[in-house]
């Protein structure tokens, strides 16, 4: 295999696929099936090629599932960074982190099994069609007479009464001819005389359906000038005005600074993998103690199955040289134990893999103690947020790898997030663009 910058070749020792073995997600004896190697040093630029197409490694054994014949096909999941926005519960996470941080606040709930958050969907009609107002007597009326039904009259049959104002004034002309409209009624219409027809001098009759459109009409007229108005008034508006509108990033929740009167101090320390670097000595025997106290709790191991000796062949012992070229991130690359520590204390390790287009995701464990701040989802969130910090020195670096999805495995929600695996990470055999 090829080496990047000068280092020393790839030395890895294949041992095949064709037998099958205990799967540990459906604990099937036989049935998870991959393809295996043992690497003794790998450089990181071969490791990258091997990850995007589907390899990962546990300690310093690098496999592959046989995808078509695996019991439980394992996917690749990433996300680019630079196209990652923080959902809701995401915000509340970083949000219960920082309440922690200043006030002590912690929730009772363990938030890293509480169900998901509901979102509903945002409807596209959402508000019922008012009826238009009733139209006024006034409007309906013809001037100032109107008919109406007589009960028990033939069908067909109406009086013509006026108001009380006007019967009054009434004389002996007016009488006779209401009593003229009043025969006409009775034989059917006929045109007016002159000098008795509709006042022209008023308003004709009109229909309530007409008020109504005419309404309308005026309504939709009021509002597009309103509309326009108000775009003109954003096109005007200062740039500053939209930014403050922007929603927050992960940045902005993370790399906040606390107040000194803050009840909790938490300081996230890179440690690069390697008994020569005196951090990662001084720090083994209490990372250790974690891992196992982590271990015993949430996966029910035994004290024999993650001892000392089990943390280090698992996720101290790494075949990846530590390479630093000029055009890499100030840490170079390798492996490293990112841990958090709250009050001289540490309280969770990520372990990652920082690759030349990628960081990857190996392992997370933290105090069950903890487990009401939402650590796996929290240190998901601080590792993105790192990867952007490497993009801005090695720009080819833009991925955040988070290892494989099992579909069938309930312990695999976590990946998803809370969100939805789509929403947020690109995800397939080979991992390639989609």
């Amino acid at each position: 295999m090829a080496a990047m910058g000068g280092s020393s070749p790839s030395i890895v020792e294949y041992f095949g696929g064709e037998d099958g073995y205990r799967c540990g997600y459906c604990k099937n004896d036989t049935g998870n099936l991959s393809y295996g190697m043992w690497a003794h040093s790998m450089t990181v630029e071969d490791y990258q090629d091997l990850i995007d197409r589907g390899w990962r490694r546990s300690g310093k054994y690098v496999y592959k599932p046989v995808m078509n014949r695996t019991c439980c096909p394992q996917y690749t999941i990433r996300c680019r960074i630079l196209h990652f926005h923080p959902s809701k519960s995401h915000k509340k996470v970083l949000k219960k982190m920082l309440r922690f941080l200043t006030k002590g606040e912690t929730s009772k709930i363990n938030s890293e099994v509480e169900p998901m958050d509901s979102h509903p969907e945002d409807t596209g009609c959402d508000l019922l069609l008012k009826s238009e107002p009733d139209t006024s007597r006034y409007e309906l009326e013809p001037l100032s007479t109107y008919t109406e039904k007589v009960e028990g009259e033939e069908e067909g049959e109406r009086i013509e009464k006026r108001d009380s104002g006007h019967t009054e004034s009434c004389n002996e002309k007016d009488n006779a001819n209401l009593s003229e409209l009043l025969d006409l009624a009775k034989v059917g219409h006929a045109p007016p005389k002159p000098g008795k027809g509709a006042d022209l001098s008023k308003p004709p009759c009109r229909k309530a359906k007409d008020i109504r459109k005419e309404q309308k009409w005026q309504k939709r007229l009021q509002n597009q000038a309103g509309n326009q108005a108000l775009q003109e008034e954003t096109q005007i508006a200062p740039k500053s005005k939209s930014k403050a509108n922007q929603p927050k990033s992960i940045e902005d929740f993370i790399f906040v600074t606390l107040a000194l009167e803050a009840v909790h101090q938490l300081e996230v320390r890179l440690v690069r993998v390697s008994f020569e670097d005196p951090q990662f000595r001084s720090s083994f025997t209490q990372s250790a103690t974690l891992f196992a106290k982590y271990q015993m709790a949430i996966h029910k191991d035994t004290p024999s199955e993650c001892n000392k000796d089990q943390f280090t062949r698992f996720l101290c012992d790494s075949p990846l040289e530590a390479e630093s070229p000029p055009n890499g991130p100030d840490s170079g690359y390798g492996s490293f134990h990112q841990q958090y520590w709250i009050d001289g204390k540490i309280v969770a390790v990520g372990v990652i893999d920082i690759l030349p287009k990628c960081v990857s995701s190996v392992y997370l464990y933290y105090d069950p103690d903890y487990s009401s701040l939402s650590l796996g989802v929290y240190s998901a969130l601080r590792e993105i947020a790192f990867t952007r910090q490497l993009h801005e020195k090695a720009s080819d670096l833009s991925y955040y790898y988070m290892g494989f999805y099992i579909h069938s495995c309930p312990k695999m929600r976590y990946k998803l997030m809370k969100e939805g695996l789509k929403n947020w990470v690109e995800f397939g055999f080979f991992t390639r663009e989609q």
